[in-house]
């Protein structure tokens, strides 16, 4: 299973995360940061679903996102 993980310090509740991920698992947060926005989130029943694409990490302007995948290789890196 992946996972990914946000720092929320440094969120900037821009969003695109939550638009660039392809299961629509990033969320907005209700929790604000000390800087006064609101974080992002990947709820915990939904974080089995995170396939690891890493999409939220590559257009996070501010580097908050980490992605950490299991190691496991994908279906279309089986056939290669």
């Amino acid at each position: 299973m992946s996972r990914v993980t946000f720092k929320e310090e440094h969120c900037k509740g821009c969003l695109l995360c939550v638009n660039a991920c392809p299961r629509k698992i990033i969320a907005q947060s209700q929790r604000f940061n000390r800087l006064g926005y609101k974080v992002v989130e990947v709820p915990a029943v939904d974080m089995e679903r995170c396939i690891g694409c890493a999409a939220c990490a590559t257009v996070c302007p501010d580097y908050v996102i980490g992605v950490y995948r299991d190691g496991k290789k994908t279906q279309k890196e089986k056939r290669s």
